[in-house]
């Protein structure tokens, strides 16, 4: 089978400016993930307008904490190319930075709105899962977070399609689709954590969130190991397989921890238990 042009990475060209398809996809999953958020929301006794703020707030400084972990792991070069540090166009955001800042704004803007912090949590963290499964197409379209080389034979083999195994040849070399290994990963997560969250009795609450970061830091510290672009602390230690690992232990733990300690925590489908229009 003769071998395709990669795909174009940019999706709309308006005389200098170009839209990518990596914008595109991350502001689609923004989106959707603020709808569902919203959706969410007003069933637990949250108003939607309260998460509507809390992302407003999140965003930006996620960006800038996703931008900041990238750079800091990646210093040697920017201390030496430092007006690069701004391109964020060039590529470099880090997920679980753009989660730590996006973390800390949540804990300030629940203490200061006086929110449930763990239902708020709980109501974002299927969402925040489904923007990253669709973010991680924009690295398919810019032939980034990919693996080790790999045969033509072995992707037809697991039954992808051409555009995507065209799409993994990189440099003269077909490469292992990571992106699509995580993306599913994610998209798997999304469905378990949106059917399973309204059972009644399965959750309390701030345990969808922890089930979603137990979930995800599972498959990054296997699929980190084969990426070939990731940020080292020292030596072979990547930094996001070891912050992988620590996060599985942490939110398992503190499931265990929870349950046996407070037992009287509310369940997930108790709500807020604040009443319309939403006193607080």
């Amino acid at each position: 089978m003769s071998l395709l042009a990669a795909l174009d990475p940019v999706a709309l060209r308006l005389g200098p400016l170009q839209i990518k398809w990596y914008g595109v996809l991350i502001a689609t999953g923004v989106v959707l993930a603020v709808i569902l958020s919203m959706r969410e929301a007003d069933r637990r006794q949250i108003s939607p307008d309260d998460i509507v703020d809390l992302l407003l707030w999140m965003l930006p400084i996620g960006v800038i904490g996703a931008r900041l972990y990238y750079v800091i792991f990646r210093w040697s070069y920017y201390a030496n190319n430092f007006g690069e540090i701004f391109a964020i166009w060039h590529g470099g955001l880090a997920i679980y930075g753009g989660i730590i800042a996006g973390l800390a704004v949540l804990l300030v803007y629940c203490y200061y709105r006086m929110l449930p912090t763990w239902l708020v949590l709980d109501i974002i963290a299927p969402t925040v899962l489904l923007a990253q499964a669709i973010g991680r197409w924009g690295n398919f379209m810019n032939q980034e977070a990919f693996g080790a080389t790999t045969t033509r034979a072995f992707l037809e083999g697991i039954h992808l399609p051409n555009f995507i195994i065209n799409q993994m040849y990189i440099n003269g070399l077909y490469r292992q689709p990571d992106f699509l290994y995580e993306s599913t990963w994610s998209f798997l997560g999304v469905i378990l954590l949106l059917s399973l969250r309204h059972r009644t009795h399965l959750f309390k609450q701030g345990e969808v969130a922890l089930s979603y970061i137990a979930w995800y830091s599972f498959a990054r510290f296997w699929i980190e190991g084969t990426r070939t672009d990731s940020l080292y602390l020292f030596g072979p230690i990547r930094v996001s397989q070891l912050l992988s690992a620590i996060l599985f232990v942490v939110a398992v733990g503190l499931i265990i921890y929870r349950r046996r300690a407070k037992p009287n925590n509310p369940w997930y489908l108790d709500g807020s238990g604040l009443k319309y229009p939403y006193e607080r």
